[in-house]
Order: structure tokens, then sequence, then C-alpha cells
């Protein structure tokens, strides 16, 4: 990426986004980093994320929105949250009183309370208040892809597909990252099973832009969906080379490569691209994404007769510092079924009894799993499920499965 070509501090004022610094350095480096938060990419010339981060916080360090896109970016990659880490907590108070103490625009405050709703384990309120942005800002790319990204996490497919839906008529082809919306609207639609139309409009978005990881994710959903094994394959293999330097997603491409293995059987080479791409990029990153890859593809081998005990073993070193996080249930089913294939009892207690302190004290509210009181519920009692299939005896799973 070349840094003239991101936006400056009057041109997100020409498109009705301004923002509240005089730095054209900080606005750049914002502009930026939503460029490699949507493209799944950390841009080396740049620095990556990380690095142009730090350069907006130097060139100005009271900037709201590069506090907001900071903090947030953290929250979603749900490895932590504010019970568990200060330092995030702190950045999320910091952010509110920055706030509080400038005259910022009223999408910037709704950015903020957004972002704060989110750290408090209030997602579906923070994607209303997203939602909210949007109608008054389609073209706010930061407030589509935390709403995108929150509905995911939440399960809400049709809300997913129809909030791309809604904005596709404001974006032009000379607005900035116009063809990722065809990933993103992709995969809204594969979640809602239209596979058809799903797989062509993610074509579409690869014919522009054939770096786009998400579009290529969107495809391979739509070939396991329709048991297109061989296609998938094919198509996995032939595009590799376009999307294996997106090493925010290419990890997770890998996993879904490696399902149609194991779906014809083929459980050496599914085995191979564990080890070679999803295990040691998980451990490389420690990103969240990769680690939920990595433990679900050594769950399914297992379940297929393979034998994975000793990567199990070797996962648990990933896993286990993050089995009282509670930051999101679905990781924290990830994490069981590490802790249960690698035979650590310890660690499969502590997650099942720290997360049932976690709901009985926040069973009314919405607490920092993000899942509704119901759902949470539900999901709790169905943990203990694994226990079973791993070998513990029938008589010690039932009392867990109906406390």
């Amino acid at each position: 990426m070349i840094a003239a070509s991101f936006r400056d501090c009057q041109a997100w004022k020409a498109e009705g986004l301004p923002l509240s610094t005089t730095s054209n350095e900080a606005c750049k480096m914002y502009d930026a980093i939503i460029t490699q938060y949507v493209q799944w990419r950390n841009d080396p010339t740049l620095g990556g994320i990380e690095g142009c981060i730090a350069a907006v916080q130097a060139a100005d360090p009271d900037f709201v929105m590069g506090h907001v896109i900071n903090t947030g970016l953290e929250l979603v990659g749900t490895a932590s949250s504010v019970e568990r880490n200060e330092r995030l907590a702190s950045a999320v108070r910091r952010t509110v009183e920055l706030a509080k103490t400038q005259e910022i625009t009223p999408r910037e405050r709704q950015h903020v309370r957004a972002m704060e709703l989110f750290s408090r384990g209030a997602l579906s309120k923070a994607c209303n208040v997203w939602e909210e942005i949007l109608v008054e800002h389609p073209t706010d790319m930061l407030a589509l892809k935390f709403a995108h990204d929150g509905f995911f996490y939440l399960g809400y497919q049709t809300q997913m597909r129809d909030s791309v839906a809604r904005v596709l008529p404001y974006y032009k082809p000379h607005t900035p990252l116009s063809s990722y919306l065809k990933g993103l609207y992709s995969f809204g639609l594969l979640e809602t099973h239209f596979y058809e139309q799903a797989e062509k409009v993610a074509k579409e978005g690869l014919a522009l832009a054939p770096n786009d990881a998400w579009c290529v994710h969107s495809v391979a959903h739509v070939h396991e969906m329709k048991a297109e094994v061989d296609k998938g394959l094919n198509f996995m293999q032939s595009t590799e080379k376009d999307w294996e330097g997106c090493d925010m997603l290419a990890c997770h491409n890998y996993w879904h490569w490696a399902l149609y293995h194991i779906e014809k059987g083929e459980y050496e080479a599914a085995l191979k691209i564990y080890d070679s791409q999803v295990s040691r990029r998980c451990v490389s990153t420690g990103a969240m994404l990769d680690t939920v890859d990595a433990c679900s593809l050594l769950y399914r081998l297992e379940m297929e007769g393979v034998s994975v005990k000793d990567r199990y073993r070797e996962m648990l070193q990933v896993v286990e510092p993050h089995s009282e996080d509670h930051t999101l249930l679905f990781n924290d089913l990830h994490f069981l079924m590490v802790s249960l294939g690698g035979g650590a009892t310890d660690c499969t207690h502590r997650l099942l009894d720290s997360l049932r302190e976690r709901a009985r004290e926040m069973y009314s509210t919405c607490c920092s799993c993000m899942l509704p009181s119901n759902l949470r519920t539900n999901t709790i009692r169905s943990m203990p499920g694994p226990y079973w299939w791993s070998g513990m005896p029938y008589g010690r799973t039932l009392p867990l499965l109906t406390a």
C-alpha cells in the first residue's frame, strides 16, 4: 500500500465522515488500520495494524477515534476482556473520558458508546448503535465491519446479511474499499442459505480484488454446504497464492481446506495442513480465530479415529492461559475440546467451575460471554457433553448436564 493513498483530514470531511483531529498523519494511519482490518492483512510496509496504531498515537495521542479503533479491535479479537485485563479496562475508560472532554461529532460519540457497550459484553446493544451510525453514515466502514463481526459472534445471520445489503447502494466504484463489500454481503447470503447468489457475489468480489480472503472464505463455505468437495479442493489450491498472505484469515482458510480432506477420508493430508499451517500460525500469532481453528481440527480428526493426543498436549500450552477468560462461549467450547483431549483434568474443571461462577454472577444481565441468557444457560449445560464422548462414565456426566 502507498501511504499517500490514505485519506487525510479533508478527504474524510469530504466523504461526510469528519474526524476530530487536526493531524493528517493520524487520519491517514486510521484509514490504514481500517484497510488492513477489512483486508484481513497486516501490511509489513506499514508496520501492520500495530505499527499504524502506534503511528496514530504518536501523531495525536488524544484522537478519540484512534482510541476507539485500537480498543475495538482488541475486543473483536476475543482473546481478552475488561474483567481479566486491567490494561484493556483502562483503555476503555480513557477512551470514554477523552470523549467527555472533547468536542467530537455525534457519529464519533456513537462509536465510543458502542465500544463501551461491547467491552461490557452488551454486544447486541453495541450492534444496534453501529447500525444507527450506518443509517446516517452508510459509508462508515468501521461501523459496518464491527457490526458484521458482532452479528457473526451473536449468530444473527439475517442481520449480518441485511446490514450490508442496506448500505450497498451508497458505495460507488471509487469509494474506498467498496469491492470488499462483496465478501461481506456474500457471507451473509450463504449464512442465510442463498448459496448460488453467495458464490456469484463472492466471485464478483474476487474479480475486483483476487486477494480478498473473505470472498475466498465465502466460496469455501458454499462448496462445503453443497457437498462439492473436489470443487472446494481445486478452488483452494488454485487461489492459495492470492490469500495466503492475508495473515489474519489464512489460517482459517487452510482450516476449511483441511475439512475437505477430512470429508474424503484423507486424514494424512488434513494432518499435513494442521502441522504446516494451522498449528504453526496459531502458535505464532496467538490469535483466537487461529486457536479455535486448531482446537476444532484436532477434535474433528479424533472423532474420525485419528490419534492426535500429542498435538492436543501441544495445544494445551496455547489454550490453558485462556481457560478462565470466558470472553465468548464459542471459545470456551473449543478450549474444552483440547483440555479433554489432552487429559488436562485440572484445566477442564477450572474452565467449567469458573464458567458456572460467571453464569451465576451475571445470569440475568448481558455478560461478557456475549450471549442471551437463555442461550448462555443451555450452552453451559451442554458443555459437559464432550466428557461422555471422551470416555468419562455416563453416571458422572448426567449430573453435570442437569446441574
